[in-house]
């Protein structure tokens, strides 16, 4: 018996519509039929399965996933929605407010209530039992009284910080300290070692690289490689000092100009 036009319709229209069965396992199969791009029609299978895990939330979370949904999902189940949402991994965070670290807290604070639960406030000025700043005397004679009682190890240091005469003397002037003679002269041969000035360096460049362009020159006393602070990347100079003049002025004629890794070199005598 021929089929009819109307009933071949139908058979079609029932093969693009989606299915699903469940097997004695507990899998879910779905079918259906979609268009593709290139306007062939192509069949989806998706299998999934439900597993029912038991999990302690916070009562405000558990709130939280039953609110209903506004703007664009207003009207949507509960739940997230693969049109529109992008599930990741599951992260669990737990927050407790009884940690190591706050028990540790609370017993040293704990411990030094303890301590000064036994201990009197007592005015350095007039002994009384208030702080020492709202001391009512401290303006008159027990601010000199406070002056005067001054701790031994202070007294025996007086003489080192002061003159005959009893006038201030730095530390940088005292007997055995390194004065600005000393200092200038220790500038002044660091000063003297001859230091080459790089420039035009790639941000990729390390210190361990220029060490490697220059020491085929000579012994190196020095590499200094300037960096961004926050991005440790190369600035684009480097300072190089060598012990002999005759090495820096080698290394300075035969780099200067020369390529390294994709820019020009340009070396001088650092001033």
């Amino acid at each position: 018996m021929p089929v009819s036009a109307t009933n071949w319709a139908d058979e079609v229209d029932g093969e693009d519509q989606p299915q699903s069965f469940t097997d004695a396992n507990g899998i879910t199969t779905t079918i259906e039929y979609k268009t593709n791009e290139d306007g062939k029609k192509v069949k989806v299978t998706r299998r999934t399965q439900k597993k029912l895990i038991h999990d302690v939330v916070n009562k405000a979370a558990a709130a939280r996933k039953k609110w209903p949904k506004f703007g664009k999902e207003k009207g949507k189940p509960a739940g997230p929605d693969s049109a529109t949402t992008n599930v990741g991994d599951n992260i669990k965070l737990k927050l407790s407010s009884t940690g190591q670290i706050v028990q540790e807290v609370d017993e040293k604070h704990e411990a030094m209530k303890q301590q000064l639960q036994n201990k009197k406030i007592l005015c350095r000025i007039c002994k009384g039992d208030h702080f020492t700043t709202k001391c009512p005397y401290k303006d008159s004679l027990g601010m000199e009284d406070a002056g005067s009682s001054s701790t031994p190890a202070a007294e025996e240091a007086a003489p080192e910080e002061q003159q005959p005469g009893g006038k201030y003397v730095a530390p940088h002037m005292r007997a055995g300290a390194a004065g600005p003679k000393d200092r200038d002269s220790m500038r002044e041969k660091r000063d003297e070692q001859p230091t080459l000035r790089v420039t035009n360096l790639s941000e990729d460049v390390t210190e361990a690289d220029v060490s490697e362009l220059f020491s085929r020159f000579g012994h190196m006393s020095r590499v200094f490689l300037a960096r961004d602070r926050e991005t440790n990347i190369c600035k684009g100079f480097a300072f190089v000092s060598f012990t002999m003049r005759e090495d820096a002025q080698r290394a300075l004629e035969a780099i200067d100009g020369r390529g390294y890794d994709n820019l020009i070199l340009r070396v001088e005598w650092a001033k």
